[in-house]
């Protein structure tokens, strides 16, 4: 894969995906003493950056597999997004869903018009149940990130913030499976001036740390986070982009999770997952690790559930 896979996916995608908005914060800024660009995918429809993926992935279907449908395993926001896409595009979707997936994301699912199949939350379990209902439908296998047309989807955003923010240092990217932080890498190759890619994850969930520090890629974390859309093992595809391009790995407590997401919804008053502020929890508990002065965030999702406790 290249940059210019990005770039043909960037013009694949140019009637179906919003150009999210770059806020800014002058209280951030102080606050880190840089100066922060935070790219909007919260804003992106379905609500995460991950529609970009999910709809070039159906764009790059023949009109035989997309009759057959498409089939996706997804806890969270891919689900989401590939449903929406099968919507817009008329491509039957059927997603495997752990027992434990959060309610707002089971109720985006159903709709959008997807067949949800529960499993237990083990990545056995979903694997399986994945591969009976391949073998049933003779559906197509869209990966949530471990995926070239994924990748490249996803990497338009990190074009798009090139395109409205020149002169950026750094861009910090969430990372679970990679996908985001693969596309990224891909898209800064050759920028001019190329910003260095910094991924983020937190303490509790810090494969992609382990991994990037010893070269072997990690299983899965065991750990519990708040960013629950980051406990992914970094996928087979995205594990040697990072390897080869990113310049740094750094993790984030809990605490510094919490804190990042209660400063990102009262000073920029943008709803965001605890995923999206762990870019700026990285930054603010390490900053040392973080070069440049002008650094771009990729603020990855806004799906959060509302609902009362009980």
């Amino acid at each position: 894969m290249t940059r210019d896979d990005v770039f043909a996916a960037q013009r694949r995608l140019a009637p179906w995906v919003h150009r999210t908005p770059v806020h800014t914060s002058r209280l951030l800024d102080r606050e880190s003493g840089r100066e922060l660009f935070f790219k909007c995918e919260n804003l992106q429809r379905a609500g995460a950056f991950k529609f970009r993926g999910a709809t070039h992935a159906l764009l790059c279907l023949d009109e035989i597999a997309r009759s057959r449908g498409v089939v996706t395993h997804s806890s969270g926001n891919h689900a989401g997004a590939l449903a929406l896409a099968g919507q817009l595009l008329q491509v039957p979707v059927h997603v495997v869903m752990p027992t434990s997936a959060p309610r707002v994301k089971v109720t985006a699912v159903r709709e959008y018009g997807a067949t949800i199949s529960f499993c237990e939350p083990t990545l056995q379990a979903r694997e399986e149940t994945t591969r009976r209902i391949l073998d049933e439908s003779g559906g197509t296998l869209i990966h949530p990130y471990d995926d070239e047309r994924i990748i490249a989807g996803q990497g338009t955003a990190a074009l798009e913030l090139l395109e409205q923010v020149p002169n950026l240092d750094a861009m910090l990217v969430p990372v679970g499976g990679g996908g985001l932080l693969g596309g990224t890498l891909l898209a800064v190759q050759g920028a001019v001036p190329e910003p260095r890619v910094i991924a983020c994850e937190p303490e509790a969930a810090n494969d992609a740390y382990l991994g990037w520090t010893s070269g072997e890629r990690q299983p899965a974390p065991s750990g519990t986070t708040i960013a629950d859309g980051l406990r992914t093992a970094l996928g087979e595809r995205n594990f040697p982009l990072m390897r080869e391009y990113v310049h740094a790995v750094v993790t984030v407590s809990e605490t510094g999770i919490e804190e990042a997401w209660r400063l990102l919804l009262e000073r920029t008053k943008l709803l965001v997952e605890p995923s999206s502020a762990v870019p700026l929890g990285s930054l603010l508990e390490q900053p040392d690790a973080i070069p440049g002065k002008r650094l771009g965030i990729i603020l990855s999702g806004g799906n959060v559930d509302l609902s009362p406790r009980r």
